[in-house]
């Protein structure tokens, strides 16, 4: 707001008089405001607090000077701020005025035309001014006009604040607030309008809260006891003073949740469900808050509720804080050490320091060799050997390592035991922790040099409770996944020697029946070429070798099962004509038929349209579509028709094999290219497996239609 002293100009040749002004008393600031209207040709911009609404449509002189101005073909442009409280007022003034605005936490006013300018900084509800400023200066006018214009581009339409407060809309505002009453003011107003209320306070923030707001906060109690309450938290670092602990217990016993944490953020701040209020000032010797940050934007509200959760997390309960400084335990210690000299001295007292347990994890190789240099291995071999203290270290393993741990653990091994872990590219900090009690975090900044002092970067120290027992469950956590990694490992190693002994195996097996069938089949045949009687000596010969090639075909398809597990299945590519190789297979099964695999008759049919030429190892596709006609032959009727087609499509080549038997049992077709995929009485189920294999190991694919 400007403010001027009063002044006369004196008269200037062949010009108007120029003069600022204060007049005081109504009637006085009635008969001006009506004079500078009256002046009005062109232009007049006013603005005013909340209150001057009612002021200008009740008082007929001012509603009247509107109205004449616009009369005139002045135009006026008006900017208050727009509440509940005046929206009928605003409503009206709307009609009388060319443009109207809002602003949030418009005060005083003020009123520019092209020659004058008028000021106030008081305004009572309904009520005219009481005393105004005035000036025709045309340095005031052009300063009052650019006062103006600035605020002005700051407002938003009547019209859209109006449908904001008929329709419930929150106005999202953050603003500052420099004046001790109304912090105070504003502070009671969030915390009576909230319907959860979280707040963190720094040292003298409990009896500033106590002092101002006590009676508001019980209020929220009762309300939380009939359910219209979320309830109060409190976090604040409760010192071994008097005042903290008796605060403390006032504010248990009215009903609000409290936690201690000793190290919190430089700022004091309460968040509700709408709204927060947050400060940097000390509240500390009952000094009183000058400044204040009040908003309720989303944004803000959720960025201090997730602050004030993740202190809440941290925090100890009162309770228990109350008890430890009644019965003088010492308060937990966090210093962060940026000097490595001093975290080697702290280092090495901690480990002399132990009485029971050491936990160690040291995330890189290098770290073990730079910490046993500064002497820490010796010190563990003194707290076994003195203080019978059990020692537990996590390290990535190296046969450097390997060695040094052999030789710690012939002489200690009841009460130190390694176990091995990854070198951890993204965890650079040696962790110890004593006793369970203490603990001290070593930040790696180079790994690559050979000194403690070189090598460390920040290190933490704590006698927190809760981080050294985080520590404590990380440690716990790794221990045991380092063993179970360790029974995994082995699994694996005994599966992987049952799979080689069985691969060995079936090999080998596979090769001794190859062995004594074809010798079988070779004499079986010349004995039947020789053979002197056509009755009985015929049929056995054709059991035999029926019987010799079956074992033959199994025999084959083990080894085709080994070679596609070992991945030592070899292709002998080739061009050749899908018609003759197709005619070939057909030729072989149907001496399949007639050599007493099947006695039925059955019809063989073959669709291709051309001659289509392929690139692909040709006896291994024959042995994928024989074992497919093979299939069909077994599951075929007396009678029935087996049909196969050849076709060239979109660069593909696509055989397709189709009989009318009883087709394959459903509950098999989600694993039928598996091994041992069967429902029949004969066969092992091998073959549909190899055929795949075959198909896919060409580039092809193979599948089943119903």
């Amino acid at each position: 707001m400007l403010f001027f002293v009063a002044t006369i100009q004196p008269l200037r040749p062949n010009s108007t008089r120029s003069k600022s002004e204060i007049l005081y008393g109504a009637e006085n600031a009635v008969r001006r405001g009506v004079y500078f209207m009256s002046n009005v040709k062109e232009r007049m911009d006013i603005s005013f607090d909340h209150r001057a609404p009612s002021i200008v449509i009740e008082l007929e002189a001012y509603k009247n000077g509107y109205m004449d101005i616009r009369k005139r073909g002045g135009k006026i442009r008006a900017l208050t701020e727009i509440t509940k409280d005046n929206l009928q007022y605003c409503k009206e003034l709307m009609k009388i005025v060319d443009e109207l605005r809002h602003l949030d936490g418009v005060k005083g006013g003020l009123a520019v035309s092209e020659t004058e300018y008028m000021a106030t900084t008081v305004l009572q509800e309904a009520k005219p001014l009481t005393q105004v400023i005035y000036s025709n200066v045309n340095e005031v006018v052009e300063q009052g006009q650019y006062f103006f214009d600035t605020i002005w581009s700051k407002g938003i339409p009547a019209k859209h604040r109006i449908k904001e407060i008929e329709e419930g809309v929150v106005h999202y505002e953050t603003r500052i607030i420099e004046n001790s009453n109304e912090i105070i003011k504003e502070i009671g107003r969030l915390i009576e309008s909230s319907n959860q209320l979280s707040t963190c306070l720094t040292v003298g923030g409990m009896q500033y809260s106590y002092n101002h707001f006590v009676q508001i906060k019980k209020k929220l109690v009762d309300k939380q006891k009939k359910g219209k309450h979320k309830g109060i938290r409190y976090i604040s670092t409760i010192n071994n003073k008097d005042d903290d602990l008796k605060l403390a217990k006032i504010f248990l016993d009215m009903g609000i949740q409290l936690r201690h944490l000793k190290n919190l953020p430089p700022m004091s701040f309460g968040v509700s469900d709408k709204e927060i209020a947050v400060t940097i000032e000390s509240m500390e010797d009952g000094k009183v808050i000058q400044s204040l940050l009040l908003s309720n934007e989303p944004f803000y509200v959720k960025h201090f509720t997730s602050i004030f959760e993740d202190l809440w997390k941290k925090g100890v309960d009162v309770v228990e804080r109350i008890m430890d400084i009644e019965k003088g335990i010492d308060l937990a210690d966090i210093e962060v050490i940026p000097n490595s000299a001093r975290a080697q001295e702290i280092y090495l007292n901690i480990v002399k320091s132990a009485t029971e347990e050491i936990l160690l994890i040291f995330p890189t190789i290098h770290a073990f060799i730079r910490q046993e240099k500064i002497g820490v291995i010796e010190l563990l071999k003194e707290g076994v050997k003195e203080r019978n203290v059990k020692v537990r270290i996590l390290v990535p393993t190296s046969t450097l390592i390997e060695q040094k741990i052999q030789q710690l653990q012939q002489n200690y091994s009841d009460n130190i035991d390694f176990r091995y872990i990854e070198q951890m590219p993204d965890t650079k900090a040696t962790i110890l922790v004593v006793d369970r009690k203490v603990s001290l975090v070593m930040e790696l900044r180079d790994d690559s040099k050979t000194t403690f002092f070189e090598a460390i970067g920040l290190s933490t120290y704590s006698n927190s409770k809760a981080g050294v027992l985080s520590y404590v469950a990380i440690f716990e956590n790794l221990w045991v996944q380092t063993e179970l990694y360790e029974q995994l490992k082995k699994a694996n190693e005994q599966l992987k020697v049952h799979d080689k002994m069985q691969h060995e195996f079936i090999n080998v097996a596979a090769h001794e029946l190859r062995n004594p069938i074809q010798p079988i089949l070779g004499l079986s045949q010349i004995l039947r070429s020789k053979k002197e009687d056509t009755g009985i000596q015929e049929r056995l010969l054709d059991v035999i070798i029926r019987n010799a090639k079956r074992l033959q075909k199994l025999t084959e398809d083990i080894l085709d099962v080994t070679r596609i597990e070992s991945q030592s299945l070899h292709l002998n590519k080739e061009q050749f004509k899908v018609g003759e190789m197709l005619l070939t297979a057909i030729a072989d099964s149907g001496t399949q038929v007639k050599d007493g695999y099947k006695d039925d008759n059955i019809k063989f049919e073959l669709d291709i349209k051309e001659d289509i030429l392929v690139e692909a190892d040709r006896n291994r596709v024959n042995q994928v579509i024989s074992n497919l006609l093979n299939n069909a032959i077994k599951f075929t009727k007396q009678e029935g028709i087996i049909s196969m087609k050849a076709e060239k499509k979109d660069n593909e080549v696509i055989i397709s094999v189709k009989d009318n038997g009883r087709g394959i049992d459903p509950q098999i077709i989600p694993r039928l290219f598996t091994k041992f995929a069967t429902k029949s009485d004969t066969g092992t189920g091998l073959g549909l497996f190899i055929s795949k294999s075959i198909v896919e190991a060409q580039g092809g694919r193979i599948r089943v239609e119903k």
